[in-house]
């Protein structure tokens, strides 16, 4: 099974580098993504899963009500995407289900951010996808953590794909920045390996973010806007074609717990 996800939240990058962004921007650079996303899923009826900040939803509705509609699962992505407080793990899931009648039941910490994991199951989460084990400087080292999934506590602990062998991360930067040919052999590779993948992306990417008052690095805005939505198309083309099936992460937990 390949997990496609997207972490849909308010398009706060720009900040990180003392770029210069107003929060309706954030908004509307991220929605534009996002409805590129659903119309490609939408082309060739694949199903992903969308781990959504309470900030984005609240102001997206429409649109996570489409992805809902569409058999998309919806989950959270905690309150906001920049300010973290433990309570808000409990919180956004609840605010989510609240406004869309979903039951929530994964968690994606913003920027694959270290969370207690007594936390993460007092929250009431079922699974938590958190963890890039790999090393990427300054942001993380998880080497040492599982590649594939894993239990912890009550709650199913649900890595990004690496390469099997010396943990080359299949993230979204990897897409950018890799030749497309070579991302499909790291991504072959980890599927015959681990028997499914989980791939991630933000709708930001699909949209038109090379902007001198954002103050991006050139490695972030490659492939990005038309040239992103022409390069994932092109990777779920190949994926049907090679008889991927792709599911959501609910459907994953079950299958792998049954």
């Amino acid at each position: 099974m390949v997990l496609l996800s997207f972490d849909i939240e308010e398009f706060d990058m720009p900040l990180e580098y003392k770029g210069e962004i107003p929060f309706d921007r954030q908004i509307s650079v991220s929605q534009t993504g996002l409805e590129r996303i659903l119309n490609i899923l939408k082309k060739h009826q694949a199903k992903a899963t969308f781990f959504s900040t309470v900030v984005f939803a609240e102001n997206s509705r429409h649109l996570i009500e489409r992805l809902l509609n569409e058999g998309h699962e919806l989950a959270s992505h905690t309150w906001f995407h920049s300010d973290f407080e433990e309570k808000h793990l409990k919180e956004s899931k609840d605010r989510l289900e609240e406004l869309f009648s979903a039951k929530v039941t994964g968690l994606r910490m913003p920027r694959m951010m270290p969370v207690s994991k007594n936390a993460v199951e007092d929250a009431g989460y079922a699974y938590n996808s958190s963890v890039n084990p790999t090393f990427l400087p300054g942001r993380y080292n998880n080497l040492k953590v599982s590649r594939t999934f894993f239990k912890e506590g009550k709650v199913t602990q649900i890595p990004a794909s690496v390469s099997p062998i010396f943990r080359i991360p299949l993230f979204w930067l990897s897409f950018h920045n890799f030749p497309l040919g070579l991302y499909k052999k790291i991504a072959s590779d980890a599927f015959k390996k681990d028997r499914y993948l989980n791939i991630y992306f933000h709708p930001w990417e699909f949209a038109e973010i090379k902007d001198e008052a954002f103050k991006l690095p050139g490695f972030t805005v490659k492939n990005s806007g038309q040239d992103m939505v022409m390069r994932f198309d092109a990777l779920v083309s190949w994926l049907k074609n090679n008889n991927h099936t792709f599911g959501t992460f609910q459907e994953f937990q079950k299958q792998i717990e049954s």
